[in-house]
């Protein structure tokens, strides 16, 4: 029975689906209409040449895959871009084929059988019998470089000491690397960065990236067929192991008994480890003291929250990468409002274009607060004078009564200064106010208060940082 061209894309939406985030699939792949199926050719209508040009450079391969799957090895892909005078009678189009690197994609024999785990599937090492170490697809996504990574001070421990084990893999103190964060902070991108430097300063290191869960799939699998040995075996073939997400070995406790045996293997013969974790290792409930031993044998670093420099050094490195420009104000916005996930910030930027690609309008405040209302999360709690007080004195490690008190020792003058500084950059309060607060001061002292603050801000390099950390607790705190 041949199938319609509504049906092949439908099949191959559910693979795409199981592919990528929920958000980038609503994103890029359903405002897509399959329009025909001639020759073999599926023929797909993008709105717009922006998507067109979005889905050829970020999903080319996993698109391929997925069409080679439902029309054979020659299947071929063409868009139907909608032009700017397009209308519902007469739509405007053109027919653009797939670019020569898809249709590559498209003829090449090799089917992948794991296309259904993450972003981008991951081929089964052990299917090739007589495997030889030159042969290892090192897994790792080349988008991800040092380059691209954003060095801030959220990251830069972690980012030093991947660079050190890059250039001198199992050479430093750094084995294991255990790098761990909060989800979307670049961990991920980090070990992969890591990778990439490994294999272009040492091309003939053998450098593998597995998540472990799929290591752990792959051991249940090897485990079926009485062939542990065999995997073990493999993975003591590598240079350079990279394990990303370790936290999820807790309940895989035999897993954990082969990670251990390759661990030791790999550690003894000064290979190196690289591992990421959602907690410091101290943290992972589950898995075995002897692990976790090990694991303490090198260095943890982790990767924090990124303050607003950082996110707006982010955002500005991916514009300028994919060339865009955006209005300063909506940057500003985007790096304020979506604070604790770098990826989130980064999907909410491909958003905000894709809806502007769509109703052919430019990019504004008003456009960019409508499209992101549903996904970045704006600031609920107020910020109040008394609260601020708190986190100074907190931070300085000085008694509250203090800021009230007229001393003039010189830590507390300077606390109760940035206290008010902040008092008038966060709240919506008077100049009087400000000053009842500490201790019935009058507006004038608020005034200079703030003055005496940005002018140590411009020549004391350790005030600036303290009350950029100020700032940002602040922020973090209202939302």
């Amino acid at each position: 029975m041949i199938k319609s061209f509504d049906k092949i894309w439908d099949n191959c939406l559910k693979i795409i689906k199981d592919n990528i985030s929920w958000q980038s699939y609503r994103t890029w792949f359903e405002p897509i209409k399959p329009v025909a199926l001639e020759n073999n050719v599926l023929v797909i209508e993008v709105p717009s040449q922006f998507f067109y040009e979005w889905l050829e450079e970020h999903y080319v391969e996993l698109i391929a895959k997925t069409i080679k799957r439902e029309l054979g090895k020659d299947a071929k892909l063409e868009y139907r871009i909608l032009m700017e005078n397009q209308t519902k009678k007469n739509p405007a189009s053109i027919r653009m084929p797939a670019s020569t690197h898809q249709q590559a994609q498209l003829s090449n024999n090799y089917v992948d059988a794991n296309i259904g785990h993450g972003e981008h599937g991951i081929k089964n090492p052990f299917v090739i019998p007589g495997l030889k170490r030159s042969q290892i697809d090192p897994q790792l996504n080349p988008n991800h470089t040092f380059d691209a990574f954003v060095e801030g001070e959220c990251n830069r421990l972690a980012r030093s000491a991947g660079l050190a084990v890059a250039q001198k893999p199992g050479g430093t103190s750094f084995n294991p690397l255990v790098i761990y964060s909060g989800a979307g902070l670049g961990k991920t991108h980090l070990v992969h960065a890591i990778g990439n430097e490994t294999k272009r300063l040492h091309p003939n290191k053998t450098v593998l990236y597995v998540s472990a869960e799929k290591f752990i799939h792959q051991f249940i699998e090897h485990s079926k067929n009485n062939e542990i040995n065999d995997f073990i075996n493999f993975y003591q073939l590598i240079d350079v192991l990279i394990i990303d997400d370790v936290q999820y070995f807790a309940p895989a406790v035999k897993s954990q008994d082969a990670f251990f045996s390759i661990f030791n293997h790999l550690h003894q013969n000064g290979k190196q480890l690289i591992l990421t974790s959602d907690k410091p290792p101290k943290d992972l409930d589950g898995m075995q003291e002897r692990l976790l031993s090990r694991f303490r044998w090198g260095l943890s670093a982790d990767i924090q929250i990124p303050d607003f420099d950082t996110r707006m050094a982010i955002l500005e490195h991916k514009m300028r990468n994919d060339g865009l420009e955006l209005p300063n104000e909506v940057v500003k916005y985007l790096a304020y409002n979506v604070q604790n996930n770098v990826r989130e910030m980064e999907g909410a930027l491909i958003s905000l274009l894709a809806n502007s690609s769509l109703v052919k309008k430019e990019i504004d405040l008003e456009l960019a607060k409508k499209v992101l209302r549903n996904i970045v999360k704006t600031s609920s709690k107020e910020i109040t004078i008394d609260n601020i007080q708190k986190m100074v004195c907190d931070y300085y490690d000085i008694s509250y009564d203090k800021l009230q008190d007229k001393t003039r020792k010189r830590e507390i003058v300077q606390a109760r200064q940035i206290s008010m500084f902040l008092a008038k950059q966060f709240t919506k309060n008077s100049l009087k106010t400000i000053g009842d607060h500490f201790g019935g001061r009058d507006h004038t002292t608020v005034i200079h208060s703030c003055q005496t603050v940005k002018d140590l801000m411009d020549t004391d390099t350790l005030i600036r940082e303290q009350v950029k950390e100020l700032q940002q607790k602040v922020q973090l705190s209202a939302i």
